[in-house]
């Protein structure tokens, strides 16, 4: 996480970034194949991001309210547990409010109650992402347009800023450039207090992995009583790495780093198998993205490789589509899934079929910028009494399919996978529904 927070702060490449700390960028668009900072990004929600700091003080999140059918707020530091403060599924959204941010570790705040703020976070790290995920509703045009003006009420703030007097505007902003930059560090001073993030994880193993454990392990709270944290503290003693230590690298045990790179593979395809199993994976999926206290070892290196951040299963429900010989799907071949109206996903706000390449766990680059089937990315359903839907996974546009239930590939021999979205999902009826499988098509 300490390379997927870093990016969506300060990396100029990634077209969702804030630009630095305490800052915030808002997507009004649904995101495309451009996005290649973070694996498995979906395509049926708006985004929000407010990249948080909280080592110099409080940090405050002012929060408007968005008439939509689903709405979450996620909170996930360099641990990589998953704190979900704020969803429609518990009645939050309806009013705009206020949250403020704080560590163990943030000076001159022991938790006292101020005036105006309505929630608070103590968070588990002083480098936080806040992603907001709003239904955009994107068959409605007008509830659409109402939800992206409600993104101009998103703001965020040092402590001391939301207690000035001074006339701080409400706008609708281009949030490349958000209102008051002046008063925040620039993003090359930001970086310039970080060590250096990599173009992908395996690159952090290989060049700089003794440095960010030692800036991670200074940023995180360690419970003395969770067992997972007090494990992780003793693998990373024997290689000198102890919270509050000052980075020195001359003072840490060397570490060779392609043999650490090669290992980080090999985990990662261990885990990518575990997916194409439906008995291992569904196992997995319900202790993932959860806080800290309420996941196995196990699950947060499963959501690590797969995620690497998501929704608890009372928010989304994730399942992977398998070929219907229980293999990995391959851009090779066409593939239809077919779902009768009886047979749709059970979820109460909406579900989405979304496509990526296995390798990167990116969308597919197509020139209809159409990565999911589903309410918000678009799908329509049969005319019929039946009222289902089939979905074609594709080179080309078969005869007959709707452009909407089309989903393009490049052809070539390399794994796809085809990952289902249930929002706000009805577990009960989840518990005895069988999710389809891809028909090749020749």
């Amino acid at each position: 996480m300490f390379n997927v927070n870093n990016k969506f702060a300060m990396d100029p490449a990634n077209p969702s970034s804030t630009g630095g700390w305490n800052r915030l960028d808002a997507k009004t668009e649904l995101l495309d194949h451009t996005m290649k900072s973070i694996a498995r990004p979906n395509n049926d929600t708006l985004y929000a991001t407010a990249m948080i700091d909280v080592t110099a003080e409080p940090v405050i999140l002012e929060i408007p309210a968005f008439d939509t059918g689903y709405a979450s707020l996620m909170v996930t530091g360099y641990d990589h547990y998953v704190n979900i403060p704020l969803s429609t599924t518990k009645g939050d959204f309806s009013e705009a409010m206020t949250m403020l941010f704080y560590s163990d570790r943030t000076p001159g705040y022991d938790g006292e109650e101020i005036e105006g703020v309505d929630r608070y976070f103590e968070a588990t790290g002083d480098f936080l992402s806040a992603v907001f995920r709003i239904m955009p509703h994107s068959n409605d045009p007008e509830l659409l347009q109402r939800n992206i003006a409600a993104f101009g009420g998103l703001d965020v703030m040092p402590l001391s800023e939301f207690h000035d007097d001074a006339p701080r505007p409400r706008r609708f902003v281009n949030w490349s450039m958000p209102r008051g930059i002046e008063r925040r560090l620039d993003a090359r001073r930001d970086d310039a207090r970080f060590p250096e993030f990599g173009l992908t994880d395996f690159d952090i193993y290989e060049n700089n992995f003794t440095e960010v454990m030692q800036f991670v392990a200074n940023h995180t709270t360690f419970d003395p009583e969770n067992d997972l944290d007090q494990a992780f503290l003793a693998t990373l003693e024997p290689l000198d790495i102890v919270p509050g230590k000052a980075y020195d690298p001359t003072s840490y045990v060397e570490i060779d780093g392609e043999v650490l790179r090669t290992v980080a593979e090999a985990v990662v395809r261990e885990q990518l198998d575990i997916a194409l199993d439906p008995d291992a994976s569904s196992k997995i999926a319900g202790e993932m993205f959860k806080p800290k206290g309420g996941m196995s070892l196990d699950a947060l290196l499963f959501q690590s490789v797969i995620g690497p951040i998501g929704q608890p299963a009372t928010e989304v429900v994730y399942s992977q589509i398998l070929s219907a010989d229980g293999g990995a799907m391959n851009a090779s071949r066409d593939y239809v899934l077919r779902m009768k109206a009886d047979e749709l996903p059970p979820a109460k706000a909406f579900w989405s079929f979304t496509l990526y390449d296995t390798e990167n766990g990116f969308f597919m680059p197509n020139d209809r910028k159409k990565y999911s089937v589903g309410e918000n990315g678009g799908f329509k359903l049969d005319d019929d009494d039946d009222g289902g839907i089939e979905i074609h996974v594709a080179a080309t546009q078969p005869d007959g399919v709707p452009e909407e239930n089309w989903l393009p590939l490049k052809r070539g021999d390399y794994d796809i996978d085809l990952q289902l979205r249930l929002y706000a999902p009805d577990l009960e009826a989840y518990r005895t529904w069988s999710p389809p499988v891809a028909q090749t098509v020749n």
